[in-house]
């Protein structure tokens, strides 16, 4: 299997608010948020291992502060990293201002995606990710303790196992 750069699993998507897309306050609902997060970064999976993709996990969203109605909003998502059937992408919310055109980033968060064979929906293993770009390399050697966090969490994993995580605190 052909491993892949972050790169080739850039996906981008560009949203504005509109009325139905917000709350009371006029800010646009998080679950909105979350389904445009979901769909860019199935994408951006799918991408890597061309192959039907599903989340299996959501493993951070962080809302700074609210988006307003009107507002164009741009999702960018790539595969961090990718272990034996499963993936972990970052999406990066950026939130442009009409008037003046400048960006801000807005939001981010990290799902975790499966790979799943068409006809019988079984995991399949999915190419190894390769960053290039110093903020890429950063997000994978993450991913693999987020990931070690994840597995103690869930009970699948014994702290003792979690050599990343024990490498941040025993010298």
């Amino acid at each position: 299997m052909k491993s892949k750069t972050s790169k080739e699993t850039f996906t981008t998507t560009t949203e504005i608010v509109l009325p139905n897309d917000t709350n009371a306050l006029g800010n646009l609902h998080g679950g909105k948020l979350m389904l445009w997060m979901d769909v860019v970064s199935a994408i951006s999976a799918s991408r890597l291992c061309n192959q039907v993709v599903v989340t299996a996990s959501v493993n951070n969203i962080s809302f700074r502060e609210g988006i307003k109605l009107g507002s164009i909003v741009t999702l960018e998502a790539k595969v961090s990293r990718s272990f034996n059937t499963s993936m972990e992408v970052v999406i990066d919310v950026w939130v442009e201002d009409r008037i003046t055109g400048d960006k801000k980033k807005h939001n981010e968060a990290i799902f975790t995606f499966v790979a799943l064979e068409q006809k019988n929906g079984k995991p399949v293993p999915v190419p190894e990710v390769v960053p290039e770009t110093t903020e890429e390399k950063k997000r994978f050697d993450g991913a693999l303790r987020r990931r070690q966090l994840s597995l103690i969490l869930a009970g699948k994993m014994k702290p003792d196992d979690a050599t990343e995580l024990k490498a941040l605190f025993v010298k």
